[in-house]
């Protein structure tokens, strides 16, 4: 018997896993809080686009659920794998609810932005808990039932899924999980999860909350020499925590860390390293749409939603002052955009220098 496949949570990230499972045969529940987007794969199916006429076709094959029908699931066959791909604040009432119908084997992979298998772990235990990291992946639910991927396949060029066992030994189960994945794009087991997480969360921390709060695309900031070498600044700050907690961080892109934490210490050399990779047109994975591409969180505040900035910028400052590094930068901007998150502000350059 295959793998019962549920995914809690089909925005964006979670609908292109778990469409693409189903996709290839998998035995997946797709599972949301959101009535429209439910209804709407009901009723034309799940619709995924990319940038090659090949990626555009629609998923017919999943099952879907309410948050409200969850409870049939004590009628059926339990659950194998738990994708939790909901926001980072709800991680923890997600994992609850579908706690209780795992199999005695089945585990919770958190196919999350931040640093959330604590908060899983916190209510299955470390031994059901499982990390996925998307590494440049970018894509984008602009309606309901509808997802679209901004950038090109990883393929021999960049892998972009990253399984990994909180302990760091290599699992008949992650390797299960590669192979799976691994038919939607490149992708590898990690013995290194912290260190691979880490080095996402300072991507996510240098680009998310900057557009957010100037309301720019990525390449916008990019352009602006006062933003990026704000963004800049967060990823060295970033780089010199995550040292600090012991973490061996992975490249960022293209950017070796140690390379942009001199970068954002005034080392010149290690400056016009950084700016070049940075600037647009030198990124690893081309992205066709990157005039109109805008990060998860300024897509959020462009939709009036609740960001998740205190759980990468601002969790960032927080174990910088848990180590004893600061994080201005960090602190900075984590004030902003919850400024324009609560309208206080509306989103400008300005608000950076810019």
């Amino acid at each position: 018997m295959g793998k019962r496949i549920a995914v809690v949570g089909v925005g964006a990230l979670g609908g292109y896993v778990g469409g693409y499972l189903a996709q290839n045969g998998h035995d997946v529940t797709l599972i949301d809080m959101w009535p429209e987007n439910i209804e709407a794969i009901r009723t034309r199916g799940l619709l995924l686009d990319g940038v090659t006429p090949e990626e555009k076709f629609t998923v017919t094959k999943a099952k879907t659920m309410h948050l409200t029908e969850l409870q049939d699931l004590s009628r059926q066959k339990p659950i194998d794998i738990a994708f939790v791909a909901v926001k980072s604040y709800d991680t923890e009432w997600a994992t609850a609810m579908i706690r209780q119908y795992l199999s005695p084997d089945g585990f919770v992979v958190s196919l999350q932005n931040c640093l959330n298998e604590e908060r899983i772990a916190g209510v299955v235990g470390w031994g059901k808990t499982v990390g996925m990291v998307a590494s440049l992946i970018s894509v984008d639910m602009y309606e309901p039932a509808t997802i679209r991927r901004t950038v090109a396949k990883g393929g021999d060029k960049h892998t972009v899924f990253r399984v990994g066992e909180v302990h760091g030994r290599i699992t008949k189960r992650v390797e299960e999980l590669r192979e799976m994945v691994g038919m939607i794009d490149s992708a590898k087991t990690t013995t290194n999860l912290w260190g691979e997480r880490w080095s996402k969360l300072c991507q996510n921390g240098m680009k998310n909350g900057v557009s957010a709060a100037t309301g720019l695309t990525g390449s916008d900031c990019d352009r602006n020499d006062t933003i990026r070498r704000f963004s800049i600044q967060l990823g060295g700050e970033a780089v010199r925590i995550g040292q600090a907690l012991g973490y061996h961080i992975e490249k960022i892109g293209k950017m070796e860390p140690e390379t942009l934490a001199r970068a954002s210490e005034n080392d010149k050399a290690a400056l016009d390293e950084i700016e070049a990779i940075l600037r647009p047109g030198s990124n690893t994975n081309p992205n066709p749409r990157a005039d109109i591409q805008r990060p998860s969180m300024a897509q959020d505040i462009r939709k009036g939603r609740r960001t998740e900035i205190e759980f990468m910028n601002g969790y960032i400052a927080e174990r910088g002052a848990y180590i004893g590094v600061k994080a201005p930068a960090h602190v900075k901007l984590t004030e902003i955009v919850k400024k324009v998150e609560r309208q206080e502000v509306k989103a400008a350059p300005a608000l950076l220098g810019g």
